[in-house]
């Protein structure tokens, strides 16, 4: 009865989190739209009852730059209806004598075209795959004055760990998280994404050789369906003699009978971390970290049904595994990096 109690008392504090971060972002949208329109009234002397809608795009380019310094440009340009493209090309042509005008317009598109995670590293691969050739040094300086900031942030995890329900493998990777070649090792674990509109949950199995997220599922429940369906895209994948280790966390999702029936069927080999030891699982839990820093985290979902967050993370997740560059991949995505070696799977 005390445990019933608990989990009802759990809920209702989640609930009243989530409110709150609706109404806070309800309050910074209203004073982001607020300030901007004030700051038209003081450069532009337009009136405050004006619409951004009949702002000219070099007028909108010039109310954003006046207000980067207090909001993520990103945010201005939606609010302003300002394309990302418009916006660098007023810029460029106020900066007729600047030198990097046209790697400014470069590096923006590469960056907003990747989801506006890529750091100075992967951003300096990229130009210097476009022929466009620039010190570290100076990109980092350019994604400075352009606001070109990797937005980072952090959340509780979900955890699917209900107890003790029956005896768990060994630990086989022990941290060991590298491999040789494909399917070899396995990683997988579920990630919860908090919306307005109710959570949705990922469960993926990702490959230690490289990376790439061998298959995945997204469901609004975390139950058997979500973990089975993710493992049976994964098994038909493999060839006759590939038999890869799967590693998961203690959760009753990989301890349940339809779970068990499937690995012991295929001749995989289970492997767990130990309890309460997420380091255990620490390259999985950096995809997660990296799924929700580039496509989650700084994005508002106020608008977003479950259904639409569902199919923009499955783009995502194809992104990830054909285009997002690896600098340890030799800044090649896990696609391209199995079809530079010859890999086929």
């Amino acid at each position: 009865m005390r445990r019933r109690k608990t989990s009802t008392q759990n809920k209702n504090q989640d609930a009243l989190l989530d409110e709150i971060t609706r109404l806070k972002q309800q309050v910074h949208q209203l004073q982001l739209e607020r300030d901007i329109l004030t700051k038209a009234n003081e450069l532009i002397k337009k009136d405050m009852g004006i619409s951004v809608l009949t702002l000219k795009n070099r007028e909108k380019t010039q109310i954003a730059d006046a207000l980067k310094e207090i909001y993520s440009v990103a945010e201005l340009l939606c609010v302003l209806k300002l394309a990302r493209s418009c916006y660098f090309y007023h810029k460029a042509s106020q900066r007729l004598n600047d030198k990097y005008a046209e790697i400014r317009i470069a590096m923006a598109k590469i960056f907003e075209g990747n989801y506006r995670c890529y750091g100075y590293r992967r951003l300096h691969a990229t130009l210097r795959e476009n022929k466009l050739c620039i010190s570290e040094k100076v990109v980092r300086r350019l994604m400075t004055e352009e606001q070109l900031v990797v937005k980072r942030a952090r959340q509780r995890r979900y955890s699917s760990y209900c107890g003790e329900i029956g005896p768990a493998p060994e630990n086989l990777l022990a941290r060991n998280f590298r491999s040789c070649s494909p399917n070899e090792k396995w990683l997988t674990d579920i990630a919860e994404f908090h919306l307005p509109a109710g959570k949705v949950y990922l469960s993926p199995v990702i490959d230690c050789f490289d990376g790439k997220v061998v298959s995945w599922s997204i469901g609004t429940r975390p139950d058997a369906k979500l973990v089975n369906c993710m493992l049976d895209d994964a098994l038909d994948t493999l060839r006759e003699n590939e038999k890869p280790v799967i590693h998961s966390d203690r959760g009753g999702h990989y301890r349940w009978p339809g779970w068990l029936d499937r690995i012991n069927a295929s001749g995989l080999k289970r492997s767990m971390s130990r309890k309460g030891c997420s380091s255990d699982n620490a390259a999985c839990e950096g995809f997660f970290g990296r799924v929700k820093n580039e496509m989650y985290y700084g994005r508002n979902w106020a608008s977003t049904t479950q259904e639409e967050f569902i199919c923009f993370l499955d783009r995502y997740i194809r992104w990830y595994n054909e285009k997002r560059i690896k600098l340890s991949l030799g800044a090649m995505s896990p696609v391209k990096y199995r079809q530079h070696l010859g890999i086929t799977t």
